[in-house]
């Protein structure tokens, strides 16, 4: 059995009435430390704190502050499936009910009753213009209008007369919008040179063009004609810069609509559309950053 010797020991040690120390040490010297303590620990939360409310301070809530990490930008369809394939049967309603929903469903945003507030939207010209500038991200001015996008300018891809978007008739649309990027300014091409040659004639003031070939050399000749709908055939430049969710809630994107109105039957195609801009570049990593390609196929057996 542990001795009573011992446990004086102990008791003395907790608390020792001759001296007046606690484990050792006297009320004094236990406030010091305390004090110490709290002094050291009360300087680090002070730094931390003050670490991140200067971090805050260089944060902006209407921009991202990587932002310039971010690849401009990237361009994409609707309809759009997982594996870059569109194919369909003339002759089985059913087949491209999936490509036609994705269209209406996209488009509904689009349509003109949800544009019609003064307040929210305003009319932006339907030929190519100069950039809208509506004040700095940083500025009172607060939030911005939108430029309206009926989609009627669209034409036959509209949806608004052709409820089918041209696939019940093997001239399937597709409607192309560029990926929204805050405060970017995208600039058309510097000169022709900087284009292919097809695509030269694409080119005018106000606008950044869109061009849409064969991928492989072996379809050319497959494809047919190409039509364009929107401001221009591209994508104007008025309804930029996108000022973000905050400061531009109602903001919608330019479209061009495409349609492939003579693509060769039973036939796999595989087509490429590329934007051209002084500040657009590719990248064969993403398929998508300033380009698409797409297989279409057209069934009629």
């Amino acid at each position: 059995m542990p001795s009573n010797k011992d446990d004086g020991g102990w008791k003395s040690f907790l608390w020792n009435s001759e001296k007046g120390e606690v484990m050792g040490r006297t009320g004094g010297s236990w406030f010091k430390i305390i004090v110490f303590y709290i002094i050291f620990y009360g300087c680090l939360a002070g730094i931390f704190i003050g670490t991140i409310q200067a971090l805050l301070l260089t944060l902006s809530a209407y921009k991202p502050t990587w932002q310039d990490r971010v690849a401009p930008p990237g361009l994409t369809h609707t309809p759009k499936s997982d594996k870059a394939e569109v194919a369909f049967n003339l002759n089985d309603v059913e087949t491209y009910v999936p490509y036609t929903k994705a269209l209406k469903e996209f488009l509904t945003k689009y349509d003109d009753e949800f544009q019609r507030d003064q307040m929210k939207f305003e009319d932006c010209g339907d030929e190519p213009g100069e950039y809208k500038n509506r004040g700095d991200l940083e500025s009172d001015v607060g939030v911005r209008k939108a430029c309206r996008f009926p989609r009627s300018l669209l034409g036959p891809c509209s949806g608004i007369e052709d409820r089918e978007f041209g696939f019940k008739d093997g001239k399937p649309c597709f409607i192309v919008k560029l990926n929204r990027i805050v405060n970017f300014r995208p600039k058309p091409p510097a000169s022709n040179e900087s284009i292919p040659e097809e695509a030269q004639p694409k080119v005018q003031p106000n606008i950044i063009p869109i061009h849409c070939t064969n991928k492989k050399e072996e379809d050319a000749g497959k494809i047919g004609e190409i039509k364009y709908y929107g401001i221009g055939g591209g994508f104007p430049l008025q309804y930029y810069p996108y000022y973000g969710k905050l400061l531009h809630p109602q903001y919608l994107q330019p479209l061009v609509a495409l349609q492939f109105t003579n693509l060769t039957l039973n036939t796999e195609l595989r087509i490429e559309c590329k934007v051209y801009g002084e500040n657009i570049h590719y990248s064969e990593k993403d398929r998508y950053q300033g380009r698409f390609d797409v297989k279409i196929q057209v069934n009629s057996l």
